[in-house]
């Protein structure tokens, strides 16, 4: 964990050099360096915790007050889970988008031993046959599992299809599937259900086909009209794939109903002497950027603003029910997000003066620390003492080790190969578990990071370019180098390339990343003696 004097070496800086949002940074740490991160001796018990994910999609790392003193948005239930547990300053997640990430979340893998892309429209499963996944692992344990949200991670859509079946064509080009082109009477097999879940309940990727509730394997109500999105979003577009459609569709409506559902399975587990894990993977603040009347206006930051508030009134929902239900004090709660902000943040930044990734470079899809590091949250009261705080470099992919150390299954060598135990680390046995992550979007651009120092092997970090104003306001400068090489303890924000003063390190970093790449594993469990 955190102790004061690694909190004040990693942001220490000039703060009268620096403007303002820059500074709320360094105040942030000063004030989290000031917060013990001791932890509680667990307490004796038979019955395993229960484990909850909430997943936010797309939701940057400068939204929440906690890691952004000068966000603009409210979050008061985030702040207060933030308040009874543990802040983890450096998390990433495995991607810059939204199918990597959750794979390696559910599987200890990362994405990019198998794929780099998501799940297109109708695609298939990502698991390979005989991949465990978290919930499979937890279920051999005694677990209750549900998914309930987004799944992207695709479905046997072709055991529904017609043999008959054809794209619509626009302009010569397919444009998805007519609802005839489906038997939607049928069970949709490779689906959550079939990689450990219990119960699975949503309407898999929200601005995909088909626009439509799936529990379990089944659509509840069959699609029949085609894609149009109601309403429109205020902010962005709908990002809408074109395909089938249940008549009356209402986007607004997705979360309210997922979080409605959430917590009515939640009330089911009363009583039950089972241990549960409920994995809530969100829809929001992802575009489509809808939220409901009752959020609209009530951020400083627009649209998107107002949705990350509902999606924290969300965590609040849970929360509350895991209070009422007498459950919180057994409950591992953990909070985090798929990926940094849209590319829509550049705007807001004109818009609204608000930062999505804060002080961080890039966006979602980029190597840049805005693309994959993201706000984690843990709450144990059995073991994390309240304001616990953390800059120990934590993957997502972590997690799935870290439950398997908890619940005492020993992992074979072809299950989580990219996963390290957490719990010495959660337990204040250790201040770190791992010094070195590799980060990836798309196969053709790559970075590494050990300890401060992260390389990027590439020219930037960048899929998309930063706009001209973007670029000048930081100070971001163009790369003469092949590579980019950044000290993340003097320059959080990667605008200092020292490449060409660190070449020795550059080579270190560039061997350890191809052996990294190469050797189909870097979990310390695997490593030879």
């Amino acid at each position: 964990m955190a102790t004061k004097d690694a909190a004040d070496a990693r942001y220490r800086a000039p703060m009268f050099a620096m403007p303002t949002r820059h500074a709320a940074w360094i105040c942030l740490a000063a004030l989290a360096a000031c917060q013990t991160a001791a932890t509680k001796a667990a307490p004796p018990g038979k019955r395993l915790p229960n484990i909850v994910i909430l997943y936010a999609d797309d939701l940057g790392y400068g939204d929440l007050g906690t890691y952004a003193l000068d966000s603009k948005i409210p979050t008061p239930n985030l702040d207060r889970l933030a308040a009874q547990g543990l802040r983890c300053l450096d998390a990433h997640s495995s991607s810059g988008i939204c199918t990597p990430s959750r794979y390696a979340l559910l599987t200890g893998r990362h994405h990019w031993r198998q794929f780099h892309d998501i799940v297109d429209s109708f695609g298939p499963s990502v698991f390979q046959p005989g991949r465990l996944t978290m919930a499979d692992m937890l279920r051999e344990h005694g677990y209750r599992t549900a998914c309930i949200g987004k799944w992207h991670l695709g479905w046997d859509w072709q055991a529904l299809q017609k043999p008959d079946a054809k794209q619509v064509q626009e302009n010569g080009k397919p444009a998805g599937f007519l609802a005839s082109a489906f038997d939607w009477q049928k069970p949709i097999p490779d689906g959550p259900c079939a990689h450990g879940f219990d119960h699975y309940f949503g309407d898999d990727v929200p601005n995909f086909p088909p626009y439509a509730w799936i529990k379990n394997d089944r659509v509840v109500v069959p699609p029949s009209v085609p894609f149009t999105p109601d309403p429109k979003p205020d902010e962005g577009t709908a990002e809408g794939r074109e395909g089938p459609m249940v008549a009356g569709w209402r986007l607004d409506a997705v979360m309210p109903t997922l979080t409605e559902h959430a917590i009515a399975w939640l009330r089911e587990q009363t009583g039950q002497e089972q241990p549960f894990f409920l994995y809530f993977p969100f829809t929001s603040p992802h575009a489509p950027i809808v939220p409901t009347a009752e959020w609209k206006g009530r951020s400083g930051a627009g649209p998107y603003g107002d949705y990350v508030m509902q999606t924290d009134a969300t965590v609040g929902a849970v929360l509350q029910t895991l209070d009422e239900l007498d459950l919180a004090d057994n409950t591992i709660v953990v909070f985090s997000s798929d990926n940094g902000p849209e590319i829509f943040a550049y705007d807001r930044i004109q818009k609204t003066g608000h930062h999505s990734t804060g002080e961080l470079r890039g966006l979602k899809r980029d190597v840049f620390e805005g693309g994959h590091r993201v706000p984690m949250l843990v709450r144990w009261p059995a073991v994390i003492a309240e304001g616990a705080v953390t800059d120990a470099l934590i993957g997502q992919v972590d997690l799935m080790a870290t439950f398997a150390a908890l619940v005492g299954h020993p992992l074979p060598a072809n299950a989580a190969e990219d996963s390290f135990d957490l719990l010495p680390l959660l337990r204040g046995e250790q201040d770190n578990v791992r010094d070195f992550l590799v980060h990836n979007t798309y196969a053709n651009k790559w970075a590494i990071r050990r300890g401060d120092w992260l390389l990027v092997d590439s020219k930037d970090g960048l899929h998309r370019k930063e706009p001209d104003w973007q670029k000048k306001a930081e100070g971001y400068l163009d790369n003469p180098h092949p590579v980019a090489l950044y000290d993340l303890r003097a320059d959080p924000g990667q605008r200092n390339n020292v490449s060409a003063e660190h070449a020795a390190i550059v080579a270190e970093l560039q061997t350890l990343l191809h052996r990294l790449r190469e050797q189909g594993h870097s979990a310390p469990r695997l490593q030879r003696p």
